[in-house]
C-alpha cells in the first residue's frame, strides 16, 4: 500500500487508478539495490493501476539490501535489460543502494536503457544513489536534481544543479535523497507518470 503521507503531499490527493494502462519499468541490480527504495515506489505506481516490470542486468533473481549492509529479500527479475526497450514503457524508476547503483551504472546496456527514456521524453524517478546512472548516461547537464549527498560533486561535474531537497521535479525527472523522502518521492513519481511525456525531458539527452 502507498503510505498515507504520500497521498497528502500532492494537492488534492491521488485520483483512483490514475495510472491505469501505463506500463512502468523499475530497475534492480543483481545485488545491492536498497529494498525499501525498490518496493515502495513499485507498490505506489501499482496501487494507481500501472503495470510494473522489474528489469535487471539479467533475468532470474536479485538480492536486495537494507541500509546497504544487511541482506534483504530476493526479488524476481521479469526481464533482462538486453531484452527490452524504452519503447515498451511509459516511465522508469531507478532505486538506490550504493552497491546496487554502482552495479547498474557499470553496465553499458543499463546506461543506454536509462538514456533512452530521456531521449523519448518519458518520466523518470530516481532516488538516493540512483542518479549515478544518470551521470553515466550523460543526462544531467542543465538539470536540477537531488540525490544522496555524496553524489553532489559527481552531479555538478556532469553539469547538473544539485540541491538538498526532499523531492525535486524537473520536467519529468523526479529525484529524492534517501528512504526518508519516499512518501514525497512516490507521490511525485505517480504525478509525473500520470502527466505523461514532458518535451523538455529530452533536452539533456
Amino acid at each position: 500500500m502507498i503510505p498515507q503521507q504520500a497521498r497528502s503531499v500532492r494537492e488534492g490527493g491521488f485520483v483512483a487508478n490514475e495510472l491505469q494502462g501505463r506500463k512502468v519499468a523499475i530497475l534492480i541490480a543483481p545485488i545491492g539495490s536498497e529494498q525499501v527504495e525498490f518496493v515502495q515506489p513499485k507498490e505506489a505506481v501499482e496501487a494507481e493501476g500501472a503495470t510494473v516490470e522489474v528489469v535487471g542486468i539479467q533475468a532470474g533473481e536479485a538480492q536486495a539490501m537494507n541500509n546497504d549492509t544487511e541482506m534483504g529479500d530476493t526479488f524476481a527479475v521479469d526481464k533482462a535489460v538486453t531484452d527490452v526497450s524504452p519503447d515498451e514503457y511509459d516511465a522508469l524508476i531507478v532505486p538506490g543502494g550504493t552497491v546496487g547503483a554502482d552495479n547498474l551504472r557499470g553496465d553499458a546496456n543499463v546506461v543506454q536503457f536509462v538514456r533512452g527514456f530521456f531521449e523519448q521524453a518519458k518520466p523518470v524517478g530516481v532516488i538516493c544513489h540512483g542518479p549515478w546512472t544518470l551521470v553515466e548516461a550523460d543526462v544531467v547537464k542543465g538539470r536540477t536534481l537531488t540525490s544522496y549527498p555524496t553524489l553532489q560533486t559527481d552531479i555538478r561535474n556532469a553539469g547538473g544543479n544539485w540541491v538538498d531537497e526532499e523531492v525535486v521535479t524537473d520536467q519529468g525527472l523526479v529525484t529524492s535523497r534517501n528512504p526518508n523522502d519516499l512518501p514525497a518521492f512516490c507521490a511525485k513519481v505517480v504525478e509525473e507518470i500520470g502527466e505523461g511525456k514532458h518535451a523538455d525531458q529530452a533536452r539533456s539527452a
